[in-house]
């Protein structure tokens, strides 16, 4: 029933819009190339990318834009090509080694957390599709069978259903969202009322089922961040995952089962992504505009993500190419990349030493911004691996101060010259950084490198709920070669 040119008309003139609006707030020399604004979610979160969440990770198509040399966009420089060799000193969930795996060029990603390492090898390793479907399956009937309290299910069933008639009565849909985003005030006194008064109704069904909310120690994350029901759905579903005999497939269980305990720890829906307190009672929720409670069992996300991740298993082979990849854990200040890998890989050692690396691609941590251990403490404590914050590069315990900076800009100078040594004769270097303090004119000339150009992108559709204008800046790095 639409003119499609005028569709079209509408769609031009609108991101034309909001590209001169973004320049106006940024500065003119924003990128609008590398908005990517055209991209659903569904986008840029394609296949493996969404097997697990990870916070401050770049998004694939960004990756591709450098290093894909079948982009058609004449104004774009081609840096990398099928065959070449390119790394990840940061290796982060493994964003750069997917998408080089789906480019046709072999891959190395270093990081100190092992548990790093462990999403992107899970995402990067090729299955038998039917040999995992198998285990999946075998993990979550193990679920299905697991009668801890038969009183839980009870207990939810007539729960939700008091929480269905006190929010159609007092939260009803999109006219009650509407009047709420009026006035922000009204919602909060309005909500705070409501939510004490909802309060008793949890309270008497907590006694009538004699659900335990609580478990009987705190001194782990697990111990405290999970409801007691939860925690014997998690260690019984564990005990599964561990008898599973092939390795990839048990590696790639336990990451399904990290990311459905993500899920489900105890805290408002708000407030997933930056813990506050333990939610164990019933709230108002923000995000949804009504009365929600926690968990008390982890089965439908456990479901939803084995299968989901089964799915995204299979769309990945269907892209991937046959190149060498290796997700390394180690410190990039010192690690020796052709000993190690020979120790893991020794054809690929081969092929390395012989073409050694084209360049690099990735996005350091920003200085004071994120702990990067903490963001997993959930999957530490079930996984048991050693947690090493004390190596990571501009942690968020260290702050912004005069020598968190310092300290930043020696450790990824240190990185780089590390990481020299590794490279052909004239390597390309792209960091991703917000480097609102101006440190990476320093971090170049401590590595003995170059700033040759700047490319400056809107990040849009960010998932915080702080929506103010933000961009990042890509910085190309060439090697400084004296006479």
């Amino acid at each position: 029933m639409v003119n499609t040119n005028d569709l079209e008309g509408y769609y031009k003139s609108s991101n034309t819009r909001r590209e001169a609006d973004w320049k106006k707030k940024l500065g003119d020399d924003l990128n609008w190339a590398l908005s990517f604004d055209n991209l659903r979610e569904k986008d840029t979160t394609k296949h493996v990318h969404r097997l697990h969440p990870y916070k401050g990770k770049f998004i694939p198509q960004l990756v591709e834009y450098f290093i894909d040399d079948h982009i058609d966009d004449f104004k774009r420089e081609v840096y990398f090509k099928q065959g070449d060799i390119i790394l990840d000193p940061f290796l982060g969930s493994g964003t750069t080694i997917i998408q080089s795996i789906e480019n046709g060029i072999h891959s190395v990603g270093i990081d100190v957390s092992e548990f790093n390492c462990m999403i992107a090898s899970c995402k990067a390793t090729h299955y038998d599709h039917e040999y995992l479907q198998k285990a999946i399956k075998k993990m979550t009937d193990a679920l299905q069978t697991f009668e801890h309290d038969n009183k839980i299910h009870e207990f939810e069933e007539e729960l939700l259903a008091e929480l269905a008639k006190f929010n159609n009565k007092y939260f009803p849909g999109s006219d009650f969202k509407y009047e709420m985003n009026q006035d922000n005030a009204n919602e909060d006194i309005f909500a705070s009322k409501k939510e004490k008064e909802f309060l008793p109704i949890y309270q008497n069904l907590l006694k009538k089922y004699s659900v335990k909310i609580k478990q009987d120690i705190s001194k782990s994350f697990l111990d405290k961040w999970f409801m007691d029901s939860v925690r014997k759905e998690i260690d019984h579903v564990f005990k599964a995952v561990k008898s599973e005999k092939d390795l990839k497939a048990r590696k790639m269980l336990a990451l399904i089962l990290s990311r459905t305990i993500r899920s489900c720890r105890a805290t408002t829906h708000s407030d997933l992504a930056t813990l506050k307190e333990p939610q164990l009672t019933t709230y108002y929720c923000f995000k949804h505009k009504k009365i929600c409670k926690p968990l008390f069992s982890i089965k439908a996300m456990l479901n939803r993500y084995a299968f989901d991740t089964l799915s995204r298993v299979k769309e990945f082979d269907q892209l991937r190419k046959p190149v060498h990849y290796s997700a390394i854990a180690g410190d990039s200040r010192k690690i020796n990349i052709f000993e190690t890998i020979e120790k893991h890989n020794p054809e690929f050692a081969k092929l390395l030493k012989k073409q050694k690396i084209s360049g690099i691609f990735c996005s350091p941590p920003y200085v004071g911004q994120i702990d990067y251990h903490e963001q997993h403490a959930y999957a530490y404590d079930l996984l048991g691996f050693k947690r090493k914050d004390d190596l990571e590069i501009g942690p968020l315990y260290k702050g912004q101060g005069f020598e968190a900076k310092q300290s930043y800009v020696q450790g990824l100078a240190d990185v780089l010259n590390n990481c020299k040594k590794y490279f052909i004769d004239n390597p390309d270097i792209f960091l991703v950084a917000n480097d609102k303090y101006n440190l990476y004119p320093q971090i170049a000339e401590k590595s003995g490198m170059k700033i040759v150009d700047r490319f400056k992108r809107p990040v849009l559709n960010r998932t915080e709920r702080d929506r103010t204008p933000y961009s990042e800046i890509i910085f190309h790095f060439r090697l400084i070669y004296h006479d």
